[in-house]
């Protein structure tokens, strides 16, 4: 018999919305009183999330971010900067002590992005896990897709899909993106560079670096089949069944209280 997990299919929502769910996920896990979960969800307005130690000052253009009618948000997991456009955002929710969970961050990378693996293989996209050659060389960029991380997706040697993780309460968030179109433009507006010239030549070297779907795939994929590929792809990767879940009133209600406490507060998203 294979576990069964709740699925949400949450649609768009604004930013703050977004990171209250999967935190309030997270916590009702943590008490017993729903399974694991895998979660896709897209972002209304489109949003720059910033990780939880990130700094801004210096890294991140702010007053740029809202000039393009983005909205800032910190995630409660690490990592660094990413634009949440044209994309398919996922996240997973699973006890440290699940049966099949490496107890290292590492490890349990490895098992969750097995799903990612999947869900490109049912897309026709051979993608294959990064595994970086000794120490992660740190280019001190802001950018989230600037490089890949351990068991991260790459494609054509280009990353394809960026994660983050925390563990809270005896519990695995995470979380990532997986772009159907970039913009490396309007993204590397985003970011505060010494000049013009420095700005262009990170903007030409990040193509070489990062894939989106339609840039890999062998002709045009809408996100109704991305989803239907990716929940595939978990169900394989992680040996399990879902189960559709609607969250009630009262969850929701808990939800939009956590968002205007936290989410929405500067406090939150610019102390740093």
């Amino acid at each position: 018999m294979k576990d069964t997990w709740y699925f949400i299919d949450s649609g768009y929502a604004s930013p703050a919305f977004n990171m209250a769910l999967d935190e309030a996920l997270l916590k009702w896990h943590s008490n017993g009183e729903i399974p694991p979960v895998l979660r896709f969800y897209g972002w209304e307005p489109a949003a720059l999330s910033v990780g939880y130690f990130q700094k801004l000052k210096g890294k991140i253009d702010v007053e740029s971010v809202h000039n393009h009618g983005f909205e800032l948000v910190r995630r409660p997991t690490g990592g660094r900067a990413v634009l949440h456009d044209k994309e398919l955002t996922y996240s997973v929710i699973v006890s440290e002590n699940y049966e099949t969970m490496p107890s290292t961050v590492t490890e349990a990378y490895r098992v969750i992005s097995q799903g990612l693996l999947e869900g490109f293989l049912e897309l026709g996209i051979q993608a294959e896990f990064s595994v970086p050659e000794g120490k992660l060389e740190q280019t001190g960029s802001a950018v989230c897709f600037d490089e890949p991380s351990w068991y991260e997706l790459i494609v054509e040697g280009r990353k394809a899909a960026g994660s983050a993780q925390t563990r809270q309460k005896g519990v695995i968030l995470q979380h990532g993106s997986i772009p159907i179109e970039v913009d490396e433009v309007t993204l590397f507006d985003l970011f505060i560079y010494p000049n013009e010239r420095v700005k262009e030549r990170a903007r030409k070297a990040f193509g070489t670096k990062a894939a989106a779907i339609n840039e890999v795939a062998a002709r045009h994929i809408d996100v109704d089949e991305v989803k239907d590929a990716f929940r595939k792809g978990f169900e394989k990767g992680l040996d399990v069944e879902f189960k559709p879940f609607t969250l009630s009133e009262d969850q929701l209600q808990e939800v939009q209280k956590l968002m205007n406490e936290r989410y929405l507060a500067d406090d939150w998203n610019y102390s740093r």
